[in-house]
């Protein structure tokens, strides 16, 4: 996030104002996961395919896992262009979460190219989600990349455990640029402790990993 808070533009524009560490740091990050999550209006709007550079597949691989993580994408209404370049990388399988919302054509161009897990309601359960996620795909560790929306509804179900947050030497303004947990003009519904573990400091950007306090103990 810029040093006022913001992670992007007040237009949603692509995430391009951090360095080539910054960007390195994301894919450490990556790799360490059994599998990287994603909303959809993040995913639309950087059009990323989530994958990892070679070195990094090559780490995984010789600690036994797979060359990539899992990539997960989220989203309520299911309005998923199967265009995306996520869809255009064969790296690893694709689960998307999303509702009976999804339109049929739609539904049918995916399926294709990812594994759809649809519940009839209008919002997915998040938590059921990553319920799924462990015990029908094994997954233990979840790299969130976004966006502000997706981040804030995990953290308000207390389902965020750390953060890794770059501060980039930029400053936007302007109140409907989004912060860390979106435009929304209420506050959380408890605040959120989080205990600094590590700093580090390359060129004008400063690198944070924060653990989040539990509000209440979860099974």
């Amino acid at each position: 996030m810029t040093v006022d808070g913001k992670v992007t533009t007040k237009n949603f524009g692509p995430v391009d104002f951090t360095s080539r560490e910054d960007k390195l740091h994301l894919f450490r990050q990556r790799a360490l996961a059994d599998a990287v999550l994603i909303g959809h209006t993040s995913l639309k709007r950087d059009n990323v395919r989530l994958g990892l550079p070679v070195d990094l597949q090559q780490a995984r691989t010789k600690r036994k896992q797979t060359p990539a993580p899992w990539r997960v994408i989220v989203s309520n209404k299911g309005r998923i262009d199967h265009r995306l370049k996520i869809f255009q990388s064969t790296i690893s399988p694709i689960l998307i979460f999303s509702t009976t919302r999804m339109p049929k054509k739609t539904q049918a161009a995916l399926k294709a190219k990812a594994t759809l897990h649809l519940t009839e309601s209008d919002e997915i359960d998040l938590a059921a989600m990553l319920e799924t996620l462990r015990t029908k795909y094994n997954v233990r560790k979840i790299a969130c990349e976004g966006g502000p929306t997706l981040f804030r509804a995990l953290l308000e179900l207390d389902l965020i455990d750390q953060l890794n947050l770059t501060i980039a030497p930029y400053m936007f303004g302007g109140a409907k640029a989004p912060t860390l947990t979106g435009l929304s003009t209420e506050f959380l519904p408890a605040s959120v402790h989080c205990s600094l573990i590590d700093m580090r400091t390359s060129g004008d950007e400063c690198f944070l990993t924060y653990r989040i306090k539990h509000q209440r103990r979860r099974n």
